[in-house]
């Protein structure tokens, strides 16, 4: 089931049914929720059993990237190129109706329908581990020790095209009804964010291995003022 030809990744199966105005299907949108985080979803069924398995995921062009070991039983299911359901969310803030029923949740969420496929090819597998480095802490990947060819075949690397999918976001205030306008009760959003602490040396590092700058200013994936609104 094809995207349509204008560039956009809306299909039948991804369309939003339920609050339409909040669906995106433009890549732009698909790749800014992705490339805000690092885990995801993966859903998947085994002999009519559905299973949902969160793991680590990166991007890298029009496919998502996501790896574990070669004995997991999700990866050695969906590198048969079985049909599977990716997604990721970020929750942005707690949205405080004056009633009950329309609290809320302000978010941004993605989902990608499709079949992944085994990378097999050791280059490119090679390269989706620098890849998956270089995403989630840039500048690390040149100090560390690589992997070698045992820890290659204990890993498999699947790759999702990212050919189907939506996105879904709520931002902005509570929804209350005109009747509810005049309580006397506080109505608002409290903001969440995903903030990096101080970083925190092994308790086996070498005396004198210094805290590298990319640890020290790291700025932790997923915050987005724009989709929250700011305190004025």
């Amino acid at each position: 089931m094809s995207a349509e030809k204008n560039g956009s990744l809306k299909t039948a199966r991804t369309t939003v049914r339920r609050l339409p105005e909040r669906g995106h299907y433009d890549r732009e949108e698909v790749y800014g929720v992705l490339d805000a985080g690092f885990i995801c979803h993966v859903g998947f069924c085994v002999e009519d059993q559905p299973y949902v398995v969160p793991t680590s995921y990166w991007r890298k062009e029009d496919h998502v990237y996501f790896h574990g070991s070669a004995a997991s039983r999700m990866l050695r299911t969906v590198a048969g190129e079985i049909p599977v359901c990716l997604t990721a969310t970020h929750v942005d803030g707690l949205v405080l109706a004056r009633s009950g029923f329309h609290h809320s949740i302000n978010y941004r969420s993605v989902m990608i329908l499709g079949n992944a496929a085994l990378v097999s090819d050791d280059k490119e597998k090679f390269a989706a581990f620098q890849d998956f480095v270089d995403y989630v802490l840039p500048g690390r990947w040149p100090e560390i020790r690589w992997p070698d060819e045992q820890e290659m075949k204990a890993t498999s690397v699947l790759r999702l095209p990212i050919e189907e999918a939506s996105v879904k976001i709520r931002k902005g205030d509570p929804k209350d009804d005109a009747a509810d306008l005049e309580m006397n009760v506080w109505a608002g959003v409290i903001p969440l964010y995903t903030v990096a602490g101080d970083p925190i040396s092994a308790k086996d590092l070498r005396t004198g291995v210094a805290e590298p700058a990319y640890a020290r200013n790291y700025r932790a994936r997923g915050v987005s003022k724009a989709a929250i609104g700011s305190r004025q």
